[in-house]
């Protein structure tokens, strides 16, 4: 089985994501998350990746892997229904 990356899932030939980045994260990131899922609903993970933009632009490149770390949770936090092994 070929794997591949798009995003942050990893995919198999046939298009079924067969795994997932694991986000490193703190309580904090947890409930900023959180918060901006509540805020900005469907778009906090574009949110999330525009603050990680402009860290990394303005050379802050630790808030830059916090945000996109934050953009990861966002995507495990919005998903319908589990996609790995449930224990």
């Amino acid at each position: 089985m070929k794997r591949y990356g798009s995003d942050d899932f990893l995919f198999d030939d046939g298009g079924e994501a067969t795994g997932y980045v694991v986000p490193f994260v703190t309580d904090t990131d947890v409930a900023t998350a959180s918060e901006m899922i509540e805020t900005f609903g469907k778009s906090a993970g574009g949110e999330a990746a525009a603050r990680a933009g402009r860290s990394r632009d303005l050379g802050n490149h630790i808030h830059f892997c916090r945000w996109r770390q934050i953009e990861r949770l966002i995507g495990l936090l919005v998903l319908e229904e589990a996609f790995d092994t449930v224990h």
